[in-house]
């Protein structure tokens, strides 16, 4: 096999990376992603390119928040794993794959490729989420009424909230934030990410019982992709009602009435309850999404 030679590009040869197959229809999945040139890397064997990753940041990053965009070619597992190791950057790898991949054989094989190629770099699987997009041709859910919401400007309130959301919960992301380093780090990442989304701060909720008891909280907002559910969570003490689907519907409903005319959302495939909640609210699967970390890294 004749040698590998991994190349950055920009925008006098970004036309490389459009060179490889698209098995899991990237492109389409990404028609509202802005990947930066200088963000992009291939593998070349004999001038042909045979692996290539697009790393994604928001508009004000210097740095990737992730590399969302990875393709290997069938038994090219080792150059994709040099793709990896060589780039600068060791963020999350976020693949985006069509529902059912696993029951197609040709998407299978092309998964199995990358996801080899991604463990051979260091990487291993977190979580399976599922991706879901809500449009208006799925109907706009009827509000419960049954909570009571209001903006909070303090990062406090929102803070403390998070801690008690967090000290029982399903989701992969933070409970890897609670075992490096406790509560405290799973909340204060929520809280950066929602200042991170270009949205207004003026969209965070808090919802509260009609007896004034703090249910839970949502942050409807904006990534730089576009309208998408930020965060929902009920307080421990007030779960078992069914307050996650209030939260969802109103954060939907305020999305819409800020103009969106879709919202995107995600949840982790074992979070059965929350993922019961967004079918109940309307909200279609559309891909299925495996995030790979290497293990030790933020």
């Amino acid at each position: 096999m004749t040698d590998l030679v991994i190349r950055a590009l920009d925008e006098r040869d970004a036309h490389l990376f459009d060179a490889l197959p698209d098995p899991f229809g990237a492109a389409q999945g990404h028609r509202r992603t802005r990947h930066r040139p200088d963000w992009k890397r291939v593998a070349l064997r004999d001038g042909e390119v045979v692996a290539r990753g697009a790393w994604w940041g928001g508009p004000d990053d210097t740095e990737p928040v992730n590399l969302n965009w990875f393709d290997v070619a069938e038994g090219e597992e080792e150059a994709g794993a040099e793709l990896l190791r060589t780039a600068p950057w060791r963020v999350e790898i976020e693949m985006n794959l069509p529902g059912g991949w696993r029951e197609d054989p040709v998407l299978r094989s092309a998964a199995d490729t990358c996801f080899t190629a991604a463990r051979k770099a260091g990487y291993e699987l977190l979580v399976e989420r599922f991706l879901y997009r809500w449009t208006p041709a799925h109907g706009l859910p009827e509000r419960p009424g049954r909570l009571r919401f209001r903006p909070e400007p303090d990062d406090e309130v929102f803070r403390d909230a998070l801690r008690r959301i967090h000290s029982v919960t399903l989701d992969a992301h933070a409970l890897l934030a609670i075992e490096e380093g406790g509560i405290d780090k799973a909340a204060q990442e929520e809280l950066d990410f929602f200042h991170w989304c270009p949205s207004p701060r003026e969209w965070w909720q808090i919802a509260h019982t009609p007896e004034g008891d703090l249910a839970g909280i949502h942050i409807p907002a904006h990534n730089p992709s576009g309208p998408c559910v930020g965060f929902i969570g009920v307080v421990p003490e007030q779960r078992g009602h069914g307050y996650a689907y209030d939260l969802l519907v109103e954060c939907t409903h305020f999305l819409v009435e800020q103009g969106a005319e879709f919202v995107s959302a995600l949840t982790d495939q074992g979070n059965f309850p929350m993922a019961a909640n967004f079918t109940k609210a309307g909200y279609p699967v559309v891909r299925e999404r495996l995030n790979f970390q290497v293990p030790g890294t933020d």
